[in-house]
C-alpha cells in the first residue's frame, strides 16, 4: 500500500516543533507497518495522492508567521478534495490540526481544529494517556514522553480511542471517524522523537494508519 507523508517544509514548519525528527520517525512506523512511504512537502503532497490508500500530515501552522502567506495551489487544494472523495485514509499527527488552514475540507475532515488562545497544552513530559474502551485502544500502558493537547475545537461525532484529564475535562487526544467515503484517525500525539521511541505509541500509530487505509 502507498503512504504519502505530507511533511512540514516552507511556510509549514514553526520554531517550536523538530519536524526533522518526527518525520523520519513517522515514515518509519509506516513503513514498519507495511506501507511504501514517500514524503513529501505538503501543498506538493497533496497534489500527489493519486493511487495512495494513505495520507498522513505532519505539519504545522503555516499561519503562523508574519505576514501570514495565506493560500495554497489550486490543484493541491483540489487533489485533497478529489482524494477524500474516493475515500483515501487519513492520518493526521499532532500539530496537523492546527496545520493545512487553507484547505477548506480539511478541518471538517478530521474533526478537530487548535483554537488559538483557546487550544493549549501542559508542559510537555512523562505521563500515561488513558485508553478509552475503542477496538484500537492498546493492552500494555500508552506511556510517553510529550505534550497533552487540550480544548480542541471538535468539529462532528468522534470515536475516541484515548484521551487525558485536565482542570476535570477529558481531553480526547486519539480518535477515529469516517468522513463520506474516508476514515479518519487522528493523533495528537508525537511532539518529538521521544515520543516516537514508545513502543506502545509507535504500535498505536500502526494500528492507526492501516485501519484508516482499510477499505
Amino acid at each position: 500500500m502507498r503512504a504519502i507523508v505530507a511533511a512540514a517544509d516552507g511556510r509549514y514548519r514553526d520554531p517550536w516543533h523538530p519536524f526533522d525528527e518526527t518525520t523520519p520517525a513517522l515514515a518509519a512506523v509506516l513503513r514498519g507497518a507495511g506501507f511504501d512511504v514517500e514524503v513529501l512537502p505538503v501543498d506538493d503532497a497533496l497534489q500527489a495522492l493519486g493511487g495512495s490508500a494513505l495520507l498522513a500530515v505532519n505539519a504545522g501552522d503555516s499561519w503562523r508567521h508574519d505576514p501570514p502567506p495565506i493560500g495554497a495551489p489550486d490543484a493541491a487544494v483540489s487533489g485533497l478534495d478529489a482524494a477524500l472523495a474516493r475515500g483515501i485514509g487519513v492520518l493526521a499527527m499532532h500539530t496537523s490540526l492546527s496545520s493545512l488552514r487553507d484547505y477548506p475540507a480539511w478541518p471538517g475532515a478530521v474533526g478537530g481544529m487548535w483554537v488559538p488562545t483557546i487550544s493549549m497544552h501542559p508542559p510537555s513530559g512523562d505521563t500515561v494517556i488513558d485508553w478509552a474502551p475503542h477496538p484500537l485502544a492498546g493492552d500494555e500502558p500508552l506511556a510517553l514522553h510529550d505534550e497533552r493537547y487540550s480544548f480542541m475545537q471538535a468539529f462532528g461525532p468522534r470515536d475516541v480511542v484515548a484521551s487525558h484529564t485536565l482542570d476535570g475535562i477529558v481531553h480526547p487526544v486519539v480518535w477515529t471517524r469516517r468522513h463520506g467515503s474516508s476514515r479518519v484517525a487522528v493523533d495528537l500525539l508525537g511532539h518529538d522523537a521521544r515520543s516516537y521511541e514508545s513502543a506502545p505509541h509507535r504500535a498505536l500509530i500502526a494500528r492507526l494508519a492501516r485501519w484508516a487505509s482499510a477499505s
